[in-house]
C-alpha cells in the first residue's frame, strides 16, 4: 500500500502542477475576449478564429483542470446530505462512486474520444466558420482530459482506501467540518423564521 500511496502523491503533484499553470489560460481568454470586443466595436471588424480561440482556451481550463477539482474535493455532490452521513458511510460512497462510476466513465470517454480525435486529425478538420481554427486540437482535449481524470480518480481511490484502513489521515476532514458548520448555520436560520 505504501507504494500505491507514493504513486498517488506523484499523481497529485502532477495534477496540481499542471492545473495551476493551465488555470492562467482563463486570464488569456478574458484578454482575448476584451481585445476582440474592442476591435469589433472600434473598427467594425472581427475574426472567427479569435472567438474560437476563446472557446478552446476555456475548454482547456475546464477539461484539464477537472482532475484538480477532484483532487481538492470540490467536485459536485449534495453536501447537505453528504455531511449528515457518518464518515464511514461517506468513505464507502466515495469508493463505490470512484470505482463503479468515475473510473468506468473515464475509460469509456477515452475509448470513444480517441477515434473521435483521430478521424478529425486525419482529415485535418477545420471549423465550419469562415476563418475559424482547426478542430482536431480541441477534439484531442477530450481524450487527454479524461485520461488525466482517470489517473486522478485512481489516486483518489488509493487515498480513500488508505484513509479507511487508517494508514493516512483524511485530508478533507476539515472541509467536511466546515460544510457541517454551514449546514448547521442554515438550519438555525430557517428555524428562526
Amino acid at each position: 500500500m505504501q507504494t500505491l500511496l507514493k504513486l498517488s502523491r506523484g499523481i497529485d503533484a502532477f495534477t496540481r502542477w499542471t492545473a495551476r499553470r493551465l488555470a492562467w489560460l482563463i486570464l488569456v481568454a478574458v484578454v482575448i475576449s476584451a481585445v476582440n470586443a474592442i476591435v469589433r466595436k472600434t473598427f467594425d471588424t472581427s475574426s472567427n478564429s479569435w472567438l474560437e480561440l476563446q472557446w478552446v482556451l476555456f475548454s482547456i481550463v475546464f477539461l484539464l483542470c477537472a482532475p484538480w477539482t477532484l483532487l481538492d474535493n470540490e467536485h459536485i455532490r449534495i453536501d447537505i446530505f453528504n455531511s449528515m452521513m457518518p464518515k464511514k458511510v461517506r468513505n464507502v460512497i466515495d469508493v463505490i462512486g470512484h470505482l463503479f462510476f468515475l473510473l468506468p466513465l473515464t475509460v469509456v470517454m477515452i475509448i470513444t474520444g480517441v477515434p473521435f480525435f483521430l478521424r478529425s486529425f486525419h482529415i485535418n478538420e477545420q471549423s465550419g466558420n469562415a476563418g475559424g481554427l482547426p478542430q482536431w486540437p480541441a477534439k484531442s482535449l477530450i481524450m487527454i482530459a479524461f485520461a488525466f481524470l482517470l489517473v486522478q480518480g485512481v489516486s483518489e481511490l488509493i487515498k480513500r482506501i488508505a484513509v479507511m484502513r487508517g494508514l493516512i489521515p483524511d485530508a478533507h476532514e476539515s472541509q467536511v467540518k466546515a460544510i457541517e458548520a454551514e449546514v448547521e448555520h442554515l438550519v438555525e436560520a430557517i428555524e428562526k423564521k
